[in-house]
């Protein structure tokens, strides 16, 4: 039973990415997610309240293999923090590059739906705020030169969304995982203490 119960969820999240990729998360009703996967509205509301939580729920699923790949770093120092997050790198920029028109989808239905922003916003907060307190645990420890974490933080998550939104954009305008190790290792040159460094 639990089993088809998630096989279920998957055909409507499979179903969910087509349409909203496709049609846009306007003009994808619920009607159209159930009948493209072969499934009951009943069995829709079981999974999902509605077609902005199913959205949402899309939303989360990326976000996660962002937040395991940092939850992984605990423990650490930050220099081997920033080094183990570079680690994420292929599998973000191959869900992006496999995503395209669902990521532009978020972005645009965060400009419409207050609640689809609140949510995009959510985690865009906890990332800046994660690498404010990074920034910092750096300069704490030694390993950073002295510099304002908040303003750093702000460089790495614009830096980072930059990076995204120009692979989604022109994937075949760089290497963007090796752009992205090499724009992190520039970094990290840049804010390690000269003695760390060597």
């Amino acid at each position: 039973m639990q089993q088809r119960s998630e096989e279920t969820r998957s055909k409507i999240i499979e179903s969910a990415i087509k349409l909203f990729s496709t049609r846009g998360f306007n003009a994808a009703s619920v009607d159209d997610i159930c009948k493209e996967a072969g499934i009951s509205k009943g069995a829709f509301y079981h999974h999902f309240e509605s077609k902005q939580a199913l959205f949402l729920a899309l939303l989360d699923g990326w976000l996660e293999t962002i937040d395991t790949a940092i939850e992984a770093t605990k423990d650490k120092t930050v220099p081997e923090t920033f080094a183990q997050i570079t680690e994420a790198f292929p599998y973000i920029f191959a869900t992006a590059g496999e995503n395209l028109p669902m990521f532009l989808e978020f972005w645009l239905q965060a400009s419409r739906d207050n609640k689809i922003w609140q949510a995009s916003i959510i985690p865009y907060r906890r990332y800046h705020k994660h690498f404010t307190s990074l920034i910092k645990k750096g300069v704490d420890e030694g390993s950073f030169i002295e510099v304002d974490p908040e303003l750093t933080a702000r460089m790495i998550v614009s830096m980072a969304m930059g990076l995204l939104l120009q692979s989604l954009l022109d994937p075949k305008g760089a290497k963007w995982e090796k752009t992205a190790r090499e724009i992190t290792t520039m970094m990290m040159d840049t804010l390690l203490l000269k003695s760390e460094a060597q």
